[in-house]
C-alpha cells in the first residue's frame, strides 16, 4: 500500500511539473505574440524616434533665435533709414 501511495504521489508530482511547464510555455508564447503585435502597431503608427524629435526641436529653437536676431537687425536698419531720410 505504501509503495502504491508513493507511486500515486510521484505521478501527481510529475503531472504538476508537466502542467507548470506547459503553463510557462503558454505564457512565453502569449508574451511573444503580444510583443510582436505591439511592435507591429507601433510601426504602423509611424512614430518619431526621440533622437529625431530632439534634433528637430533644436533646429526649431535655433531658427526662432535667428528669426529674433533678424527682427532686431531689420528694426535697426529701418530706424536708420527713417532717421536719415527724415532729416
Amino acid at each position: 500500500m505504501t509503495q502504491s501511495t508513493n507511486r500515486i504521489f510521484d505521478e501527481i508530482g510529475r503531472l504538476m511539473n508537466d502542467a507548470a511547464g506547459a503553463a510557462q510555455g503558454v505564457k512565453r508564447e502569449v508574451d511573444t505574440v503580444f510583443r510582436n503585435q505591439a511592435e507591429r502597431i507601433l510601426r504602423d503608427l509611424d512614430l518619431v524616434k526621440r533622437e529625431e524629435f530632439d534634433a528637430v526641436k533644436d533646429m526649431a529653437r535655433l531658427a526662432r533665435e535667428e528669426n529674433e536676431a533678424l527682427k532686431v537687425r531689420i528694426a535697426a536698419l529701418e530706424a536708420k533709414v527713417t532717421g536719415s531720410s527724415g532729416g
